[in-house]
């Protein structure tokens, strides 16, 4: 699971503690369809989408519209917060919010450019969902500055609240190591963008200039083959172990197994997996891009730059270090755990919740007028496809209207927390 995936669920949690109603409405994962419940009564709606490439479903535009409005209704939803630029559900659903009349926000997680061919049309994709959006959330404040140019937002409606981690599931576990050598962890998914070529060119030199130093790598990808090739090339099976996918509940155990956590990402707005990595008390050496220099206090981490050099004079510096006993687990722990908590970021989206609820909702020829503004062909082009948007959604409340849909009944929180607690508490008696 993923860092937005991570995010998503923690920060839901927290909000159902703190009294609200939540649901997720996702693509379906394989035979996983339909409706399921997660902890504490989060529900989630697994539509049956048609997924075209690394998990991204089908741009359908107006196919999404039936579903979504049933599921809004039905849950009695007053709030729509997309997450993610890449995410075509995330793009829709806001459409079909604003055309509901409903509040909407968004929450970037990644960074983008401005010359490649997918940057462009990413980016003029996600001005048309911004421009009638209420209000944008970023994880760092590198990341604001690339979206508000990215969308050419008023930077007065974009706030920065940062990811967090559950201390108490990372904590430091100094007997899970190898005292015998040095252990270099890397979770990520396998792919470019977190620098997998960068880390297949680095693993050798590495290995080469220090002999008690071995690589465990979590995650799955298309660059895994590479990975495996060199591998097979230098002959360094019994110094490389590659683990595949990682279960959330198992990146703790991998992590305690070593003692520097390396990041190769070629951009980045947070990572919240070097956050989880200090949590657990382990040195972190990365690639200085994006919102990294952000995240963590300079004595938890070494930069380096994106470049096979750099970053074998990181991780060098970094072994120094760890001989040397430079580097006290508990501490790390303890700071992050005062640094980062899903509690302060639930607070902090809840506050704009507040706002965005006090905001009047703007009527359709305003929205156009938003959407106009978005480029000579382009804002014609958006203009039409809002307006015929809006006239799906007076069928569909002519054709199915609200008052013959069924209201989903809420999940009894307050209930089970007070069973949860009795059962607790049973169990201390005996």
């Amino acid at each position: 699971m993923g860092g937005v995936e991570s995010h998503l669920y923690q920060l839901s949690q927290r909000l159902i503690q703190r009294g609200h109603k939540v649901i997720i409405i996702t693509h379906s994962y394989g035979n996983r369809t339909g409706i399921r419940y997660l902890t504490n009564g989060l529900k989630v709606y697994y539509v049956p989408h048609m997924v075209i490439y690394s998990e991204a479903t089908l741009p359908t535009i107006y196919g999404f519209f039936p579903i979504f409005r049933n599921i809004v209704l039905r849950e009695k939803i007053d709030i729509v917060h997309g997450h993610q630029a890449f995410s075509s559900l995330c793009h829709e659903a806001i459409l079909h919010a604003r055309t509901m009349g409903m509040k909407a926000c968004f929450t970037d997680h990644s960074l983008f450019g401005f010359a490649d061919a997918s940057s462009i049309l990413t980016n003029k994709l996600l001005k048309f969902s911004l421009s009638d959006i209420d209000h944008v959330i970023c994880v760092s404040h590198t990341s604001k500055e690339n979206t508000v140019l990215r969308a050419a937002l008023n930077p007065r409606i974009v706030s920065v609240i940062p990811n967090a981690v559950v201390a108490s599931q990372f904590k430091p576990d100094p007997g899970a190591q190898d005292q015998n050598s040095i252990t270099i962890v890397v979770a990520s998914r396998l792919v470019y963008r977190k620098g997998m070529d960068l880390l297949v060119a680095a693993i050798p030199r590495i290995c080469q200039n220090h002999a008690k130093v071995r690589f465990i790598i979590g995650g799955d990808g298309p660059k895994r083959i590479d990975l495996e090739q060199m591998r097979e090339k230098y002959l360094l099976h019994d110094r490389i172990e590659l683990l595949g996918p990682v279960m959330q509940h198992e990146v703790k155990n991998v992590l305690t197994k070593g003692q520097i956590f390396l990041n190769t990402s070629l951009t980045e707005a947070f990572c919240i997996g070097i956050v989880e990595a200090a949590c657990c008390g382990l040195l972190v050496v990365s690639t200085k891009v994006g919102g990294v220099p952000e995240v963590l206090p300079r004595h938890m981490i070494i930069f380096a730059k994106p470049e096979e050099d750099d970053l074998v004079n990181a991780v060098s510096k970094a072994i120094k270090m760890i001989r040397l006993k430079e580097v006290v687990p508990t501490k790390f722990h303890d700071e992050i755990k005062e640094m980062y908590s899903w509690v302060n970021v639930a607070c902090r989206t809840e506050k704009v919740y507040d706002t965005i609820w006090q905001m009047k909702t703007p009527p359709l020829m305003e929205r156009l007028r938003r959407y106009y503004g978005c480029g000579v062909w382009a804002g014609k082009i958006f203009c039409v496809l809002v307006a015929i948007d809006y006239l799906i959604w007076m069928f569909l409340e002519w054709v199915a209207p609200r008052e013959d849909i069924e209201i989903a009944p809420a999940f009894p929180y307050q209930k089970y927390r007070k069973m949860c607690q009795m059962a607790e508490k049973d169990e201390d008696d005996n």
